[in-house]
C-alpha cells in the first residue's frame, strides 16, 4: 500500500510539473502573437514597406500602395519619408510573422497613431485586408474617409 502510494505521488507530481511547463509554453505563444516592439525607421523602400534598425523590412499590413512607376508611388513614398524616416516607431504583430518575401508583416505606430490607418486616410494607398485583422474596421473606414473627401493622389 506504501508503494503505491508513493508511486501515485511520484505519477501526480510529474504530471504537474508537465502541466506546469506546457501552461508556461502557451501562455508565452500567446504573448507573443501580438508582438509590439520601439523601432527607429532606417529606410523607406515605398509607401507600404520600411526598412527598421536591425535591417528587417517591414511590410504594413491593411494597405497597398502602388508600385513603382504607377501614379502614387512617389507621393506615398515621400509621405513615408518625411514622416517616419529617423523616428522611433511601435511596431505591432498580427497572427502571421512573414510574408512569402520575408518580410516582416505589422502595423506601425507613430506617437500613439496607427500610421496604416493615417496613410490610407491621407489617401496615399488603399486598404488590402484579406482576412479578420485587429484593424479591419479602421483601415476600411479610412478609406472610406478618403474616397468621399477626395483626398491625397488615389482619390483627388
Amino acid at each position: 500500500m506504501v508503494f503505491l502510494n508513493k508511486n501515485f505521488k511520484i505519477i501526480l507530481i510529474s504530471t504537474a510539473i508537465v502541466m506546469l511547463f506546457l501552461l508556461i509554453y502557451f501562455l508565452s505563444d500567446l504573448e507573443n502573437t501580438n508582438i509590439k516592439e520601439e523601432k527607429i525607421v532606417t529606410k523607406i523602400i515605398d509607401g507600404d514597406t520600411i526598412i527598421i534598425q536591425g535591417g528587417e523590412t517591414i511590410r504594413l499590413l491593411g494597405i497597398d500602395c502602388d508600385e513603382k512607376g504607377k501614379e502614387c508611388y512617389d507621393d506615398a513614398k515621400k509621405y513615408l519619408e518625411e514622416n517616419l524616416l529617423g523616428k522611433t516607431v511601435l511596431t505591432e504583430k498580427e497572427s502571421e510573422d512573414k510574408d512569402i518575401y520575408g518580410r516582416y508583416l505589422r502595423y506601425l505606430f507613430l506617437d500613439g497613431d496607427n500610421f496604416n490607418v493615417k496613410i490610407v486616410k491621407e489617401g496615399y494607398c488603399i486598404a488590402r485586408i484579406y482576412s479578420e485583422t485587429k484593424y479591419k474596421e479602421e483601415i476600411q473606414q479610412a478609406e472610406e474617409y478618403a474616397i468621399k473627401n477626395k483626398i491625397g493622389c488615389k482619390w483627388s
